[in-house]
């Protein structure tokens, strides 16, 4: 085991690296609970998408350790699954789930593609790290918005109603000024609304007291409160079988055809550029932390790390859930002492047991007790807006603008193609008309003209 880890090498030991990979499990565990909660909108089968979940991070965590021996686990990823929602909502989406997993799947086979080509890693310095930036904040608040709406805390009223206003183009209600307001619930009234604001609470003070596993433990306490508040239906202990029969497992259910023929282009890119960002961003700081990325060693760790996360992509549409990714969560393992790729697969093993331990819990988890989570993710990922320099216009407004359109929008893509666009244009500009030069990639030039071509051809 020594020889094939390097335990000793790398200055760790097998029960530091067992240590490790529990606190990694401990703290990413939440995906259990949420990931099924969010994707069951697109009329997935809950246990089924718990199944997915746990299967696919235990396979691609262990898989992660056993290739590229680093102690980075990976899961559903946060931001990925709620677009994936999004577009594939039972009501008002704009597919069925199963085209929705043909695009991730077909993301995952471009991704593997980007990889091996070495194409990935120049996308990844092509893009300024403000645009970087603000993708991940923007993420943060689309997630945010999707937490207060599932908790019940907001909700739009609309004057008169949106079937009285006139419909754009593609049937999408054109609302005037003050037709629309976005308000506060009745939390006198809404106990759904109410738990989500203790759970809140339980998580953000597990927080503040720095606690491990405190979106975990935040979700299972406030399901437990949510009991005799009437939120939390425990008849779905006994109803919930270990392992979903296997109608309604997803596994082999996506319809990549059906993507195709629809000509996705515009999905499949989000998946795959997001992917890219949230990805790079995660391994490099994850191994960097770990020191296992000095010298020509380290780039071929790296490599092969990104060829194991873009298998995963596809390999979790396979198993029948959303884009499934490197984990920042995997950074408490390493400072618990991990080391090797033995922590990512006692992580792994653990997300295995836990398809066989832990299904009838996840189905009795009510919305209210994941909404909370939801908030505290995009505090997490709202962080990084520290390091964008909004003193600077050519960096400050097209990432204002990637920020805002997220979640005003209700769209990922609009906020990562405003902040494309307009970063170029800027740039060009103040190159053109002052003596500031500001550096603009090719491929930046190849990005804006295709959104810019996208808008024109095939509206918004």
């Amino acid at each position: 085991m020594d020889r094939f880890f390097h335990l000793r090498e790398r200055g760790t030991s097998v029960g530091t690296e067992i240590l490790a990979g529990l606190t990694t499990f401990m703290t990413m565990a939440y995906i259990l609970f949420l990931n099924p909660n969010i994707l069951s909108v697109t009329g997935m089968d809950k246990s089924a998408v718990f199944f997915a979940t746990a299967v696919g991070a235990g396979l691609v965590t262990i898989l992660m350790g056993l290739v590229a021996n680093i102690p980075v686990a990976l899961a559903p990823g946060m931001g990925l699954n709620a677009y994936f929602a999004v577009i594939a909502a039972s009501k008002g989406g704009m597919m069925s789930w199963q085209v929705a997993l043909g695009a991730v799947f077909i993301s995952g086979i471009i991704f593997i593609i980007l990889t091996v080509t070495k194409i990935r890693q120049l996308l990844v310095v092509a893009v300024p790290d403000a645009l970087k930036m603000a993708i991940t904040v923007g993420i943060g608040l689309f997630i945010t918005l999707i937490g207060l709406k599932t908790g019940q805390i907001t909700g739009v009223q609309y004057v008169g109603g949106p079937s009285q206003n006139a419909i754009a183009g593609g049937g999408t209600p054109v609302l005037q000024f003050f037709e629309w307001n976005i308000l506060l619930t009745n939390f006198t009234q809404n106990r759904g609304a109410l738990l989500t604001i203790i759970g809140l609470i339980i998580i953000a003070v597990l927080m503040a007291l720095r606690v491990r596993g405190a979106l975990l433990i935040g979700i299972l306490l406030t399901t437990v409160i949510g009991i005799p508040m009437g939120q939390t239906d425990l008849s779905k202990l006994t109803q919930t079988p270990m392992l979903p029969s296997a109608e309604h497992l997803a596994v082999g259910q996506l319809d990549i055809m059906g993507a195709i023929h629809m000509g996705l282009i515009e999905v499949v890119a989000v998946f795959t550029f997001v992917e890219l960002f949230d990805t790079f961003g995660t391994l490099i700081g994850t191994t960097n932390k770990a020191g296992l990325l000095k010298g020509p060693e380290g780039e071929k760790t790296l490599g092969r790390a990104m060829l194991v996360d873009a298998t995963g992509v596809s390999l979790g549409a396979l198993l029948g859930t959303s884009t499934i990714t490197a984990f920042v969560e995997s950074a408490s393992g390493v400072a618990e002492g991990g080391r090797t790729g033995l922590t990512a697969i006692t992580t792994g093993v653990l997300f295995l047991l836990a398809t066989f331990l832990l299904a009838p819990i996840a189905a009795v988890i009510p919305d209210s007790a994941t909404a909370p989570a939801l908030i505290i993710v995009g505090v997490l990922m709202i962080q990084a807006v520290r390091n964008i320099d909004f003193v600077d216009p050519v960096k400050g407004i097209p990432a204002f603008l990637t920020i805002a359109l997220m979640p005003f929008t209700y769209s990922i893509a609009n906020g990562i193609s405003a902040g494309i666009v307009f970063y170029v244009l800027l740039a060009a500009l103040r190159n053109v008309f002052t003596k500031e030069k500001e550096p603009i990639h090719w491929l930046m030039w190849i990005l804006a003209v295709l959104v810019v071509l996208r808008y024109i051809f095939l509206g918004v």
